[in-house]
């Protein structure tokens, strides 16, 4: 589980930076699958990497991101972030949301995101 927690870890840092896209290539599998609100946002790598350039391209404003906990289990990290954004087509973001990501072959094969607030 150590090797997970490295993992996350070092994927969170790399949000963090303002790396996000890069910490995309570097820990998502080939066949990952997005869902959010239990709707499949958008299936295999190249399918979710154009809506996550277009996500990151529709910010106007970013004011912070936090990362509140982290656990790790059996092949499967959450983590519960705080973002706080303006997006061009959504307006101000300031949200609480928990990511679980189940992992293969030492990549994010599924990421499911929980809305908090």
């Amino acid at each position: 589980m150590n090797d997970l927690l490295d993992k996350v870890s070092d994927l969170n840092r790399l949000i963090l930076e303002g790396k996000a896209l890069e910490a995309f290539e570097k820990y998502y599998h080939e066949d990952v699958v997005m869902i959010e609100k239990n709707d499949i946002l958008a299936e295999g790598k190249a399918a979710n990497r154009t809506r996550e350039e277009a996500f990151f391209g529709n910010i106007t404003e970013f004011r912070g991101a936090e990362v509140k906990a982290v656990a790790v289990g059996e092949e499967v990290t959450m983590v519960e972030w705080h973002f706080d954004y303006t997006h061009s087509e959504w307006g101000v973001m300031k949200y609480d949301q928990v990511a679980v990501q189940r992992w293969q072959d030492g990549q994010i094969i599924r990421e499911q995101f929980y809305s908090l607030s």
